[in-house]
């Protein structure tokens, strides 16, 4: 389920949930290379991975996101 917050979709937030890179591209619309660059350049941090090397996304990961993505509309 996506609720949105301040007119960006945000998926529903469980404690301690974590998010495959599929599910933050479809959820904020973006492309995997946009969002391996944003962590390539800093803006995202702490990326964690799983037994197969598979990125997950924290919740505060996704707060970065988002300030990213408003911060790319204010342009």
């Amino acid at each position: 389920m996506i609720f949105y917050i301040n007119t960006l979709p945000v998926p529903r937030m469980k404690k301690n949930k974590k998010y495959y890179t599929q599910e933050i591209c479809d959820t904020f619309d973006i492309a995997k290379a946009t969002l391996f660059r944003w962590e390539s350049e800093g803006l995202i941090s702490n990326v964690i991975r799983d037994w197969r090397n598979w990125r997950l996304y924290s919740e505060e990961n996704i707060k970065e996101i988002k300030n990213i993505i408003k911060s790319k509309g204010k342009r």
